[in-house]
């Protein structure tokens, strides 16, 4: 596959000719779902479920399906009947020639007085996984990474230890749009140095093999 990295938490991944995109938030570009077969979204969160840009890419594609959460599934669903599904923990299904797995059931602890919403991981092709908002170790193999290098939700000390639970070949930042650049070199250094995989920092726009 390849993997083309956009902003913040979202990706695309093209293989044969079709294309899967995970979490087109608002914090991603504004066509960062243009042209996909798939959309995979892993929670409600304005940054990596932006309402206008799902329905653009729905739109779009009379063709284009998207796998989510009830919590944003019943929000799109209707506009778009038999073409929005909801997944949970556990679920694997095949579309557009990619084989999905669903992985995690909840956000992670923002803090205690926040209510904790329901958040899902996507692995494809038993290759890459992308977490969303949450530490999940997916029981599986993982040779790609997507890693939440900065959120309200993580310290870099657990983002380390995530990298050596799951212990993948390659971890790709994912969740970096509030990290100065500033910061950049101390956790390219860290993460490099102590989580025991390859370390990969793309630009958005950048591509890697997956």
């Amino acid at each position: 596959m390849k993997l083309t990295k956009k902003r913040h938490a979202c990706v695309r991944l093209e293989k044969d000719g079709r294309t899967l995109v995970i979490d087109p938030g608002a914090f991603s570009e504004e066509d960062a779902a243009a042209g996909a077969d798939v959309i995979l979204v892993t929670h409600e969160h304005l940054d990596h479920f932006d309402e206008d840009r799902l329905r653009t890419a729905l739109e779009a594609n009379p063709a284009a399906e998207l796998w989510t959460l009830a919590s944003v599934a019943d929000q799109v669903s209707a506009a778009f009947p038999g073409r929005v599904h909801t997944v949970g923990h556990g679920d694997t299904f095949t579309i557009a020639g990619f084989d999905v797995q669903v992985h995690g059931e909840l956000h992670a602890v923002i803090h205690p007085d926040i209510p904790r919403i329901t958040n899902v991981g996507y692995l494809v092709d038993g290759s890459v996984f992308h977490p969303g908002d949450a530490l999940t170790v997916p029981g599986h193999p993982v040779d790609t990474l997507l890693l939440p290098v900065h959120a309200p939700w993580n310290k870099i000390s657990e983002v380390i230890d995530y990298v050596r639970e799951v212990k993948p070949r390659r971890a790709v930042d994912v969740h970096d749009a509030l990290l100065a650049d500033l910061a950049r070199p101390a956790y390219d250094s860290q993460i490099g140095a102590l989580g025991g995989a390859e370390h990969l920092r793309l630009t958005p726009g950048d591509t890697a093999r997956a």
